[in-house]
């Protein structure tokens, strides 16, 4: 179970995490919560009109930031390339009404996610070792959301646009100052792939 997810006996997973795993994920975490920004009310109030909810307006313009915007990628055209004024119209108009709903996703699964690190201690794991994460289903959806949300901002911030770029980053020598940044990247494509295996027929 050590540095990799588990299934659980009907549905969830489990994997041991250590101190410095623990605080890597979390610092992480914390971070792109900070980049998503916090709730602006926006989403709606729990006794707000649901339908007012629904039509509630968002942004229509791509955020600036390129780590937002792999987050929130345009719903029409193709990534990196020149839109026409029908795609551009259609994507501002996409976004307007759905980007709000994204973000709100996003920063549930990541306030999930702390809080189940949160609720670990070593005493969790044998002789007090490495903690036990022990997730639900629904944890689990969340943990491979934010998992895939660290792994999209991260590869942003190296300008990782293809798996050639990619490999090429991964052989970096160990004085250069991406590599830390890269290897909490393959770290976590690590983690999110053994995730998605506990998802899978048993």
């Amino acid at each position: 179970m050590a540095g990799h997810f588990e299934p659980l006996p009907g549905g969830g997973a489990a994997i041991a995490l250590d101190e410095i795993e623990v605080s890597i994920l979390r610092n992480l975490t914390v971070q792109l919560l900070e980049l998503i920004g916090p709730d602006d009310g926006s989403a709606g109030a729990e006794d707000e009109d649901p339908l007012a909810r629904l039509f509630a307006e968002g942004p229509s313009e791509p955020p600036a930031d390129p780590a937002l915007a792999r987050l929130f990628p345009d719903a029409y055209g193709t990534p990196g390339a020149e839109q026409d004024e029908q795609a551009r119209a259609y994507a501002a108009e996409f976004r307007r009404y759905t980007e709000n709903d994204l973000r709100a996703r996003k920063r549930d699964d990541g306030l999930a996610v702390v809080r189940s690190l949160d609720g670990l201690s070593a005493a969790d794991g044998p002789g007090g070792g490495a903690a036990v994460l022990r997730l639900s289903p629904e944890g689990s959806r969340q943990w491979l959301g934010t998992l895939n949300d660290l792994r999209l901002t991260i590869a942003a911030r190296l300008e990782i646009t293809d798996e050639d770029e990619s490999d090429a980053l991964f052989r970096l020598p160990d004085d250069d100052p991406r590599k830390p940044m890269v290897m909490a990247y393959l770290w976590l494509g690590g983690l999110q792939e053994t995730l998605i295996e506990t998802l899978g027929p048993r």
